[in-house]
């Protein structure tokens, strides 16, 4: 009888190994608020996960740390910093830079580090499975990271972005390894001299909103966003044009709870006719063999998957 309490009782062998590993969120952001970043939903969807987050707050004029510091959490671990705006134009380098100084400040008994950008968000469905990823992998050191579905939102909450520019996967956990560093404009990350690293491919999705804004304040984001990447690019006067784009699918899925508020606040209409998509002769080929064998003809991929 003995034994049979003992086995009730016990907690999930998880339970035990949870206690053994150690994980921390990190991110980076600067004005925050003047380019309307989700990113107090995108630190507070994985939150519940990560024993400690590193916020590294570029400075801004907009009352962006502030923000910050208003997340009431004892997990949060804030670095200023400051951007070197002498490298605008350089391919959006200053995010790596700045993604590495976050990283460079999490704690060293930390095993898995997890990055999420101020326009990402995790939905809290996914959150323990993520975990029990974590732990399966946590000693199998042939793994640097996990691999994350993206889901891309376009104009609004209800359509997502359905042409092959999109990508559609992208490492967001990594170890926390000196070796291993954010790789050209932040999208994903290397390990030593410019290697990739070697992942596993995770049943779970990114949910990214950079893409949803409100007209006149995504153009200011559009503007900012590509100073940083080129030294030439189109300025996008008032309002950005939505309606410039090829190909969307309604998203029939449900969003993240973090989100939910900001979804209700939207003040201005994005509506889309599907039917009216429009893809190349090559992007349909490339569609066909990748809905029955699910490989992606030419799909640039800064990850091995192992």
């Amino acid at each position: 009888m003995l034994l049979i309490k003992i086995s009730i009782f016990a907690p999930d062998i998880n339970y035990y190994y949870t206690l053994l590993m150690k994980i921390a969120g990190f991110t980076i952001i600067r004005n925050a608020v003047k380019f309307d970043f989700p990113v107090i939903e995108a630190i507070n969807s994985i939150l519940p996960i990560c024993d400690e987050f590193v916020v590294a707050v570029g400075k801004s004029n907009d009352g962006t740390l502030d923000l910050i510091k208003s997340i009431d959490s004892k997990k949060i671990k804030i670095i200023e910093t400051v951007w070197d705006d002498s490298l605008k134009g350089e391919n959006g380098k200053v995010f790596a830079l700045e993604t590495d100084k976050a990283f460079k400040h999490i704690s060293k008994d930390v095993d898995w580090a997890f990055y999420i950008q101020s326009d990402e968000i995790v939905h809290e469905d996914k959150l323990e499975y993520i975990k029990s990823q974590m732990i399966k992998y946590k000693d199998d050191h042939k793994v640097d990271g996990l691999l994350f579905n993206y889901k891309h939102f376009y104009g609004s909450y209800d359509y997502l972005g359905g042409n092959l520019h999109w990508y559609r996967r992208e490492i967001r956990i990594v170890r926390n390894k000196s070796n291993i560093y954010s790789y050209k404009d932040a999208q994903g990350f290397r390990k030593d001299s410019n290697k990739k690293l070697k992942v596993k491919h995770i049943d779970a999705e990114i949910y990214h909103y950079g893409w949803v804004r409100d007209p006149k304040a995504f153009a200011e984001k559009v503007n900012y966003q590509n100073s940083m990447h080129f030294q030439k690019y189109k300025k996008v006067e008032n309002e950005y044009d939505f309606s410039e784009i090829d190909v969307l699918i309604p998203f029939e899925g449900t969003h993240p709870k973090v989100i939910q508020n900001r979804i209700n606040r939207m003040n201005w209409k994005f509506e889309y006719n599907t039917s009216l998509n429009k893809h190349t002769l090559k992007d349909k080929f490339k569609l066909f063999v990748e809905k029955y064998t699910n490989y992606r003809v030419g799909e640039y991929k800064n990850y091995i998957r192992i």
